[in-house]
């Protein structure tokens, strides 16, 4: 499907993967820690890290030779996933979370909490749903 959505959907949209991915922004680099933070099948687990590190999401990173043991790391590709996980955090502390928001995000330069707000990358000025309009390719 020649849609960008749906493609990004083909490397991330399963369900464990964003939350391994989520796991990995949170310091959880291990496989070990990963399976057992999530409490995810170990051949699921290897079958999707080895899908975001085959479409460049994660690296796959030694820190033991004897036995071999690795750690994954995010990319750039990875790292620009962090809007999404942000925007679904914060959707699911509005609308999923009935005993209260799970974590805060807290601003390195003013220390306060905050939620990350989509705004125009030209005026900087907040963009909501009826602020632009989508232009479809002509063709």
């Amino acid at each position: 499907m020649h849609c960008s959505v749906a493609q990004c959907l083909e490397v991330v949209g399963e369900w464990w993967s964003m939350l391994i991915v989520r796991d990995i922004f949170l310091g959880v680099t291990r496989f070990d820690e990963i399976a057992d933070r999530l409490g995810i099948s170990r051949n699921i687990l290897n079958h999707r890290l080895g899908r975001l590190v085959e479409h460049g999401v994660l690296e796959k990173i030694p820190y033991s030779e004897h036995p071999p043991r690795y750690e994954y790391r995010l990319t750039s590709k990875g790292r620009d996933l962090w809007p999404v996980l942000t925007a679904m955090r914060q959707w699911g502390d509005r609308h999923a979370a009935p005993d209260g928001v799970p974590l805060q995000m807290i601003h390195h330069d003013c220390g306060n909490v905050v939620d990350a707000v989509m705004t125009c990358s030209c005026c900087g000025e907040p963009l909501g749903t009826g602020d632009a309009t989508v232009l479809l390719p002509s063709g």
